[in-house]
C-alpha cells in the first residue's frame, strides 16, 4: 500500500508542472503542424518536446546545420545519422549483455537477433576505435555469434570499481563524444578518424 501511495504521489508531482504549462481546450490536430507559436498568444505555453528522442536529436543537428552558413549541403547525410540512432537504440534497449570479470577489467558479451546483431557490431567497433586509451582504459572487440565481445581493462586498479558500476552501457557513454559524433556523421565527415 505504501508503494502505491508513493508511486501515485510521484506521478502527481511529475504531471502537475506539465499540466500547468499546457493549454486546455485546443484542437490537437489543428495545432499539430502549425508554425511555432502560430495562433497562440504570448501568455500561453508553447510545447518544446518533439515527442521522440531520436527525432529530437536529428532536429537538433538539422537546426545546427541550418544556422551554419558554411554547411556543405552536398555532403549532409541525415539518413546516416538516423541509421546510427537506430543502432544506438538497438544496443541500448534490445541487446543482451553478459558480464564476466577478467584480469584488470571486464568482458561484455553483447548479443541480439536480426538487426540488433549488426547494430552491436557497428557500435562496439566504433566505440572501441574512438575511446581506446582514453582515461587509461583499453578496449578490445571480437566478433561472436549474434554480436560482439567488448573487453575493457583499466591501467589503474582503482578504476575497476568504476567499471563495475558503469557496466556495459555506462562504458558505452564514456567520453560524451556522441553529440559531436552525430554532427560529424550528419555533415558527411568521417566521425571515427
Amino acid at each position: 500500500m505504501n508503494r502505491y501511495i508513493l508511486a501515485l504521489t510521484a506521478a502527481i508531482a511529475c504531471t502537475a508542472p506539465v499540466q500547468a504549462q499546457t493549454t486546455q481546450h485546443h484542437d490537437h490536430t489543428a495545432m499539430q503542424h502549425a508554425a511555432p507559436g502560430a495562433g497562440l498568444s504570448s501568455a500561453k505555453a508553447v510545447p518544446r518536446e518533439p515527442g521522440q528522442s531520436a527525432f529530437a536529436a536529428i532536429q537538433e543537428i538539422v537546426t545546427i546545420l541550418e544556422s551554419d552558413p558554411e554547411t556543405d549541403w552536398s555532403r549532409v547525410d541525415i539518413e546516416a545519422l538516423r541509421n546510427h540512432l537506430a543502432d544506438m537504440d538497438n544496443v541500448t534497449l534490445r541487446a543482451d549483455v553478459q558480464t564476466t570479470t577478467v584480469e584488470g577489467g571486464y568482458r561484455f558479451t553483447v548479443t541480439g537477433e536480426g538487426k540488433v546483431t549488426s547494430s552491436i557490431r557497428r557500435m562496439l567497433n566504433a566505440h572501441a576505435a574512438t575511446m581506446n586509451g582514453t582515461r587509461g582504459f583499453s578496449y578490445e572487440v571480437a566478433e561472436t555469434p549474434g554480436g560482439s565481445i567488448l573487453t575493457v581493462t583499466a591501467s589503474e586498479p582503482s578504476d575497476l570499481q568504476m567499471l563495475s558500476g558503469l557496466g556495459f552501457i555506462g562504458v558505452m557513454t564514456l567520453g560524451a563524444h556522441h553529440q559531436e559524433h552525430h554532427l560529424a556523421l550528419a555533415s558527411g565527415q568521417s566521425p571515427h578518424h
